[in-house]
């Protein structure tokens, strides 16, 4: 048994969100956990609202509430909606929680003693009739890149560029949209990442199994232009963690906030805190290598605009600090999601969002086909024709139905039993021998978080299953000898004991139904010829209502049709 550490990148507290989110960090990261858990091994699964920033006051704003209530309140419903799509954190922690607080400013105090914090004096815009300085989201504007009439002043959400708010072309504020803005100056504390650049670059030369996303995303910033650049890591605005170092003052820097890319990746050391302190258990042990940490391996799972944050600040704040902190071992990276040709966007509401998803159908429909179509080697797009064609083949079709047939047919033949009778032939043997290396191949793409191929190698296990259904035909075999047909049919139902256990970790809620149905173990096939033959005759099941009810054309038109504009 192997210690596993995992981490998804933090939402945003800033609303519900869209399937893209979901996808490019949460989702796979829940599958990977699952799939690990599977296998006996121990893991910690960890994520976290992103509670403190920009995003969370223009949020609250809106709404009217304090902005500590409305954190408050949307991490309630963002835990909920994770609770509904099946995703298994050990633990779903507040980026604003006391823990992160004081690590946050240990972590400042550390660097500032290793001479990697400098004092800036900057202009930043200042907004006179709000009568305050308006850091980067505070800011609205058109894109110098692209045009994009809606762009922020850190990053323009249509083209992707990162920018400062200085950049942007007729600015504006985000608060009250006044264009009475003017330059002043002001005093932030900066990282200085260009004094850990060799060191960063050595670090991720030495992973040579990173996907090409991860590494060419992180050379980019590396070594482009002038290299990797000093970071500021605080801000003028009220919501935050208070700058001091540890638990010092910091002269200069009252009423100052640590900017939210400083202390966000810091909640992944937080929230296990928070779960420690939550119930009982031993935190350091995961993030310490002093303290156990050295056996233990850490992957994260992010979308590729998350990438720099975690090759390079985040790393150069563990690193920088001078302390034994475990660093990721893999970073898992992922492109975007696109919806019916166009972006998915929390901030213009425009497609899927994940509570508008559960109320259209259950969990799996969505976790199978968002895993099935992740976009790892390139952009993936959501079009309800595919999403309507994938469930019905894959899930009602190829799985489904193959369920329903054999339980329904032992129940009219045999009853709600395993039968008893005959022994295994050629086909069977075949079978097993298929089943064998199709499981120990989907196996390998788990384990390298393949996660399109291991979809598809999955989806493979259930054909073959089909395939011998079709082709035994118990039905027709029993007319002629009963005793075949019910060695063929406790065949089937071994296989969906088999089917509950390699499914759970793509769709959970399903597979706990079938091994409720079969009353099957969660025990992992290391032997496949063993767990065909798991379930004795004598044992008893009962018949799972339809597990996939087909998408209508229907449904699909009505679907596309509320979902072509943007949430009210």
């Amino acid at each position: 048994m192997a210690r596993h550490l995992i981490t998804s990148a933090l939402p945003y507290i800033n609303g519900i969100k869209h399937l893209g989110n979901l996808v490019g960090s949460q989702l796979p990261a829940d599958l990977y956990a699952r799939y690990l858990r599977g296998r006996g091994h121990e893991v910690m699964f960890i994520c976290a609202t992103d509670e403190h920033g920009t995003p969370a006051e223009l949020a609250a704003a809106k709404t009217g509430e304090p902005v500590a209530e409305y954190c408050k309140r949307m991490h309630a419903e963002q835990s909920r909606l994770a609770e509904g799509f099946g995703l298994s954190f050990d633990h779903y922690g507040r980026s604003s929680s006391p823990q992160n607080h004081r690590l946050t400013q240990h972590f400042a105090g550390k660097l500032d003693e290793a001479g990697l914090i400098r004092e800036v004096s900057e202009k930043q815009v200042y907004s006179l009739d709000d009568g305050r300085f308006l850091p980067d989201r505070y800011i609205e504007g058109t894109c110098p890149n692209c045009g994009y009439e809606k762009a922020r002043g850190d990053q323009c959400e249509n083209c992707t560029k990162q920018l400062d708010p200085t950049d942007l072309i007729d600015p504006r504020s985000a608060i009250s949209g006044s264009t009475n803005l003017e330059v002043r100056e002001t005093k932030h504390l900066f990282l200085r990442q260009s004094a850990m650049r060799d060191t960063i670059a050595a670090w991720i030369d030495s992973k040579t199994g990173w996907p090409v996303l991860t590494t060419s995303i992180a050379k980019k910033w590396l070594f482009d232009g002038d290299g990797l650049q000093d970071r500021g890591i605080t801000r003028d605005l009220d919501w935050g963690v208070p700058v001091q170092k540890g638990n010092q003052p910091w002269p200069g820097m009252e009423g100052k906030v640590f900017y939210v890319w400083f202390d966000a990746p810091i909640e992944y050391i937080g929230a296990t805190a928070e779960w420690a302190d939550a119930h009982g258990g031993d935190w350091e042990r995961w993030w310490r290598t002093d303290k156990g940490a050295d056996d233990v391996t850490y992957t994260q799972f992010m979308g590729k605009d998350n990438v720099p944050f975690h090759t390079l600040g985040f790393p150069a704040t563990i690193m920088g600090s001078d302390e034994p902190w475990k660093l990721v071992d893999y970073i898992k990276s992922f492109n975007y999601l696109t919806y019916d040709g166009g972006q998915f966007s929390t901030s213009q509401g425009r497609g899927v969002f994940m509570d508008d998803a559960l109320d259209l159908l259950p969990a799996d429909y969505w976790r199978w086909w968002l895993l099935s179509h992740a976009p790892e080697s390139g952009d993936s797009e959501f079009t309800w024709e595919n999403f309507q064609q994938s469930v019905n083949k894959d899930l009602a079709d190829v799985f489904g139905n193959f369920v329903s047939r054999i339980t329904k047919f032992c129940r009219s033949k045999f009853g709600e039993e395993v039968p008893a009778g005959g022994e295994w032939g050629e086909a069977e043997h075949e079978l097993a021998s298929a089943l064998a290396e199709r499981v120990r191949s989907y196996e390998r793409l788990m384990d390298q978080m393949e996660v399109r191929k291991a979809a598809a190698e999955l989806r493979g296990i259930w054909v073959l299953g089909n395939e011998y259904l079709q082709s035994a035909a118990p039905w027709a075999t029993f007319k002629e000898d009963p005793e075949k047909a019910a060695m063929q049919v406790r065949l089937g139902l071994n296989l969906i004991g088999l089917y509950a256990v390699l499914s759970a970790p793509f769709i959970p809620f399903t597979a706990a139904t079938l091994r409720e149905a079969m009353n099957s173990s969660d025990e992992w096939p290391d032997d496949v010829e063993a767990a065909l033959n798991s379930l004795p005759p004598g044992h008893g099941f009962t018949v799972p209502e339809n597990l996939f009810t087909k998408i209508t054309d229907d449904q699909r038109t009505e679907w596309s049709e509320r979902f072509s504009g943007t949430r009210g």
